[in-house]
């Protein structure tokens, strides 16, 4: 995540990035304005979880069986960060459909939460426990969750895509009370779904990558350069 912050802090006008990755350990990202003291590191320590801060917003997200994502996009197509924001879901959302025909029913979400409010509560100490206007569902379950950040005029956009159900066990690693970890651990039950659980089928991670990249050259009418 550092060197996407590097990629948009040396962004020029006619520059854009699309990145896809994996985390190997496994590791806690929290929101930039996130306080470390939300997560229990002894426990992560324990378990060779890492723990690092996200340049974008948000709050906590165990990335473990998913694909991270990241968007470095100049202000320069004429669009504003909102407009941006819901463009790289429908890209997302391409990427979906060309990976598997079932996924045709994902969608955008609508409403946009009070997160003032919710980030005051127990359960939204973990990102994937409420959805965001524009972020990508399944049958109202949450399925990709994002993150912006402004840079002069640059975008830098994080997201998560949840493919196994590992990231459910966020709950395990919060120092709050035990009341708080259940109420997420509730939340992240109800509110999250994953391409497993619903393709009932084992992720072909490269076949996704390339269907995720086709997605966005579809959307976006352009052809990605290696680098």
């Amino acid at each position: 995540m550092e060197f996407d912050l590097q990629l948009a802090i040396n962004c020029k006008e006619d520059d854009a990035y699309f990145r896809l990755y994996r985390w190997k350990p496994y590791c806690i990202s929290l929101g930039a304005n996130q306080p470390l003291e939300s997560i229990n590191l002894e426990k992560t320590k324990k378990d060779s979880v890492d723990v690092v801060q996200r340049p974008t917003g948000g709050r906590a997200i165990l990335h473990a069986k998913e694909i991270t994502y990241s968007v470095v996009l100049p202000l320069s197509l004429s669009l504003t960060p909102a407009e941006i924001y819901r463009e790289i879901n429908f890209a997302l959302l391409q990427g979906l459909f060309l990976y598997d025909e079932r996924l045709s029913d994902a969608e955008l979400e609508t409403q946009q939460p009070d997160f003032s409010s919710i980030y005051k509560e127990g359960k939204g100490v973990a990102c994937f426990a409420t959805s965001a206007r524009s972020e990508i569902k399944y049958e109202g379950k949450k399925l990709i969750g994002s993150a912006q950040r402004k840079l002069g005029n640059i975008i830098l956009q994080h997201g998560s895509i949840l493919c196994g159900k590992y990231h459910r066990k966020m709950y395990e690693y919060l120092s709050g009370s035990e009341q708080e970890k259940f109420e997420v651990k509730d939340e992240l039950e109800k509110k999250t779904i994953e391409l497993e659980t619903i393709l009932n089928k084992p992720t072909d991670y490269d076949f996704l990558c390339e269907s995720l990249k086709s997605g966005f050259e579809n959307h976006f009418k352009i052809v990605f350069l290696n680098e």
